[in-house]
């Protein structure tokens, strides 16, 4: 286990550290702790040659970040023998730099033109606020060193354990006549081994001898049952025969079935126990407690945020820790800051300087899955942002670069509008209303091409309205697909048993209104709000068949559902792992649902209102798709899906998208 771990600048700048134990932490705050002896005596005054310092039953290991003049410090006690130390060190050093490069580089610019200025080191660190600058670093940190531990522990249990070698067991046979019955063995068996098979099997045939022998010396021993061939005559006699019994015949007749009749044959999953084991295992299996939300300090139930890029860049910081070269130039700076390794030097960049180095980007933005169209522009405002602007050197260069990049994808996955659907879901519940008037539920459309997961992510957002306290309308409007009636029940089953906080029954939460197969999409909606007003449905989530871009009757449908119930929210359902598809898909759902509603006699035009991506679990760092559809319709994203579970629900964040965008 650890004790301290810290990350300094070479001027006395502490930038981050972290103790693991009281006395560490005071020790740490002291003028004789381990880190201050190593920088007096290891690194200012040079008393130590070795790869690891060690002062008061405390070893302590560093390494450095030279052109960031970085010091990564790692102490431990110096009794334990801790394997993956140096591993974490260069693991460290590689997600920090990556993770907060353009800031360093601008740190250590800024102390340089302080010392200059003679200005003051502390007043510049007040202003930077640190804390802010590196939020979200402890996760990361954390789920490098559960990654290491982990590690090293099965590395200690499988020393311990040592080579297992498996000797095969001989066992003996039940006595029977069967003449070519031996014991088993191995190819491998030794001599012994054979040399008490022989032994065994001479003693079987001496027993068969004396059980079935005529006319011989009797024997004062009675033989047992099964060691002899009239033993087992004997008992084959006497031993029952075991009755097989025939499968009884079901019963048809002209009468009504009875009540005993219809329960004997009903086998719906209703009838099981519900309060039982098995049931508590079918709700756990419905659930998955990683993934469970959580309350925030009004009590409201909201989604984890996701995090995919700790655990992706924790793992490629280790498949690379082994290599130290990643500490200046490799570690420094990734694939597309080398793009500028060119560009040094004190100049202005032209257009012909950037042309070869936007082209690289575009492939890189590709290679994340953006659409190529997409790609495109986003480079051209990049350039059209670096063009006139002077540089000073690598560095700086790929700073600029960088912050230009970030900067536009920023603003292009940035809402425009709000995403607080529980917001916008309490504000039309809480308006105030005539005498004369009946409150109308929140009602929410899922549209989507085939396949992409609209039932089964909408079952994801009805559990999280669910938990929020609300209760919730599904209206089974897909009147095509077959099975796409009897899927949704399933998950209204499911989430009635789930209730609050996935234990408490929620019966009387969620409902299913469905009309069965051949109807009128718009008038099963219709019907579901009108539905759902009489009986005090706080929302009404309105699933519909998947249909293609270029179906345009399938459109006009659609488009004619949208007009005739006017809902508050039309959700696209995309897939993450489409690419160019993604633009095509966006494009014309949006433009045929404005034309054809605009068309329909209303005269307002509604489009998509936001986006919920699927199966984002499957792309890893590719997630360039959310760019695309983000920049052809201008909406946001509300969720994303990544698993097979009802809490497998996930927020966006913008700055977590980027960091996966600008990955290596």
């Amino acid at each position: 286990m650890l004790d301290h771990c810290s990350i300094s600048h070479k001027g006395g700048i502490v930038l981050w550290s972290r103790s693991f134990t009281p006395e560490a932490s005071h020790i740490a705050s002291s003028a004789a702790s381990p880190v201050n002896s190593l920088i007096r005596e290891a690194l200012i005054e040079s008393r130590t040659t070795g790869e690891k310092y060690e002062k008061d039953g405390y070893a302590v290991k560093w390494t450095f970040v030279n052109d960031l003049e970085l010091i990564f410090v790692v102490a431990y006690q110096r009794i334990l023998q801790l394997s993956y130390v140096d591993e974490l060190l260069a693991a460290l050093k590689a997600i920090f730099v990556k993770l907060f490069q353009p800031f360093l580089t601008t740190f250590v610019a800024s102390l340089h033109a302080d010392s200059r200025g003679k200005g003051s080191a502390a007043g510049l660190v007040t202003s930077l606020n640190l804390a802010s600058a590196f939020e979200g670093w402890d996760t990361y940190f954390e789920a490098l060193l559960k990654k290491l531990e982990d590690k090293a522990t099965q590395e200690r249990q499988s020393r311990l354990r040592g080579p297992i070698h498996t000797q095969p067991v001989l066992e003996s046979p039940p006595l029977s006549d069967d003449q070519s019955t031996e014991p088993s063995q191995s190819e491998d068996a030794t001599q012994d081994e054979r040399q008490i098979a022989r032994n065994v099997q001479a003693l079987k045939s001496r027993l068969r001898g004396r059980g079935g022998r005529r006319g011989g010396r009797p024997s004062m021993r009675p033989v047992e049952s099964g060691s002899g061939r009239d033993s087992v005559n004997h008992s084959e006699c006497t031993t029952p025969k075991r009755k097989t019994t025939k499968k009884a015949g079901r019963k048809w007749g002209d009468e009504a079935p009875t009540e005993a009749d219809m329960d004997s044959l009903d086998y719906s999953a209703e009838k099981s126990d519900l309060n039982g084991l098995s049931s508590s295992k079918n709700i756990q299996s419905l659930l998955d407690e990683a993934s469970m939300g959580s309350r925030n300090k009004d009590g409201l139930y909201e989604v984890k945020d996701w995090e995919f890029e700790v655990d992706n860049t924790v793992s490629a910081a280790l498949k690379t820790a082994e290599v130290e070269a990643m500490s200046t130039n490799s570690g420094t700076v990734g694939t597309l800051g080398s793009l500028f390794s060119r560009l040094t030097g004190s100049k202005t960049l032209t257009e012909q300087d950037l042309k070869p180095v936007l082209e690289a980007m575009k492939q890189h933005l590709m290679k994340k899955n953006v659409a190529k169209e997409i790609a495109d522009k986003v480079c051209e405002g990049v350039g059209e942002s670096l063009i006139g602007k002077k540089v000073g050197g690598f560095q700086t260069t790929n700073n600029a670069v960088r912050m230009a990049l970030s900067t536009s994808i920023t603003r292009i996955l940035t809402p425009k509008t709000s995403t607080d659907l529980l917001l916008s879901i309490r504000t039309k519940l809480s308006s105030p209303l005539t005498s004369t008037q009946q409150r109308i539920p929140y009602s929410m459309t899922f549209v989507g091409v085939n396949g992409v997961g609209k039932s089964t992510n909408l079952s994801k957002v009805c559990f999280w309205l669910i938990q929020n306290g609300l209760r919730v309308l599904i209206a089974a409007c897909d009147t095509f697909r077959s099975g796409a009636v009897e899927q949704l029940r399933v998950h209204v089953r499911n989430l009635s048993v789930l209730g609050l906080d996935g234990a408490a029954d929620s019966k009387g939460r969620v409902e299913l209104f469905e009309r069965g197969y051949g109807k009128d999409a718009a008038g099963i909606a219709k019907e579901a709000i009108s539905y759902a007003r009489d009986n005090n449905f706080d929302v009404v989530l309105i699933d519909t068949a998947g249909r293609m871009q270029d179906n345009e009757p399938l459109m006009r449908a659609l488009a004619k559902l949208v007009t005739v119930n006017n809902p508050d929210k039309i959700i696209f359902v995309g897939e993450a792992l489409v690419g160019n598809e993604a633009v095509d898909q966006l494009k014309k759902f949006d433009r045929a649902m404005r034309d054809f509603s605009s068309g329909s006699g209303s005269g307002k035009e509604r489009g998509i209102d936001g986006m919920l991506v699927t199966k984002w679990d499957t792309v890893d760092d590719k997630v360039g798709a959310a760019l695309s559809m983000t920049y052809v319709t201008g909406q946001p994203i509300i969720f994303v899906g990544c698993g097979q579970t009802y809490t497998d629900l996930r927020q966006l964040r913008v700055s977590n998208v980027v960091q996966a965008i600008l990955s290596d």
